[in-house]
């Protein structure tokens, strides 16, 4: 990902919220010389893994995270046990009209928000080990996004199904982060921006404002 100066993320925390706070995740993986080479691209939670570091380092090296996905799609099967891969994680992001500038001349532009994370991805094939990433992701997204379900009643269901999920272990080889938020623009400017953003319905326009607040 080409990420100009000014939109790289002040530090490692910047991405780890992006992370956290957006956890479908797009997978990329090289696709087969059969089809052309063309890559394979799945859409799909992922979550931090166990041991994540209290403080990573900037560029995220070695930190742990845990995914799954449908063992029927083709995705899964191209996949090697083994294998080097893409996570593209996508945060707020909004369209900047040149109205909102009172400045001409001007352009159009898109602010937004993403984290492209290298690295390599493991299949877990043992039943047991794949249950825990199907409850390790429920606990994860249910503490952040839903109602504080209780699984309890449904493990054995999820037994049932796990012949169905592809689990697999991914550990960051590098990140890279790029936060677009109109830091090429006077502060006058930017600031307009972050208050029309604030101002709008969408929760991604305002939490797009948000951030661009924390930039100062």
């Amino acid at each position: 990902m080409h990420v100009p100066g000014p939109y790289r993320p002040p530090d490692s925390s910047w991405m780890l919220e992006l992370l956290r706070g957006n956890p479908l995740a797009l997978l990329t993986t090289n696709g087969a010389a059969d089809d052309e080479g063309v890559p394979y691209a799945t859409h799909l939670p992922v979550i931090p893994g166990p041991a994540f570091p209290a403080a990573p380092p900037a560029d995220l090296a070695g930190v742990p995270l845990l995914g799954h996905l449908n063992r029927a799609n083709p995705h899964w099967a191209a996949l090697p046990a083994t294998t080097a891969a893409l996570l593209v994680f996508t945060g707020p992001h909004a369209y900047v009209s040149p109205t909102v500038y009172r400045t001409t001349p001007a352009a159009p532009t898109w602010n937004f928000t993403a984290v492209h994370l290298y690295g390599t991805l493991q299949k877990i094939e043992e039943a047991d080990e794949t249950l825990d990433v199907v409850r390790a992701t429920v606990r994860a997204l249910e503490t952040e996004f839903g109602n504080g379900w209780d699984m309890t009643e449904s493990v054995g269901y999820f037994r049932r199904i796990l012949p169905a999920v592809g689990a697999f272990r991914f550990t960051v080889r590098r990140a890279e982060g790029m936060f677009k938020l109109s830091q090429e623009q006077a502060p006058e400017v930017r600031d307009r921006v972050r208050c029309a953003f604030a101002e709008r319905e969408s929760s991604y326009q305002r939490e797009t404002s948000r951030l661009m607040s924390r930039l100062g």
